[in-house]
């Protein structure tokens, strides 16, 4: 259930430089120091995504998160560990998390 670089013991923390805020269960990101061009990138992860966002802390493995997304979600973990992986991998696209 791993796929890429990104395994399920990693631990990954949010950037310093993205702020957040939960919105109407959304949480909007924004970059607050990134190049000129990326300032007006905002990003809105939806409530699943969001709570991700939340466990992401440098501590919790993405196993951890995943066994949590499964049961909060109460979803199978097979879609939940696709989903999880696929969040991560925007998140270090857009620069919002980074590997510890």
């Amino acid at each position: 259930m791993e796929s890429g670089e990104i395994e399920l013991g990693s631990r990954y923390k949010k950037n310093d430089h993205i702020v957040s805020r939960r919105v109407a269960g959304e949480a909007i990101l924004v970059p607050i120091q990134q190049k000129v061009a990326d300032l007006n990138s905002v990003f809105a992860l939806n409530e699943t995504a969001a709570s991700v966002w939340e466990l992401l802390d440098g501590q919790l493995t993405l196993r951890s998160v995943l066994d949590q997304i499964i049961l909060e979600y109460e979803v199978e973990e097979g879609q939940a560990c696709q989903d999880l992986i696929e969040l991560i991998q925007q998140l270090i696209e857009i620069g919002a998390v980074e590997k510890v």
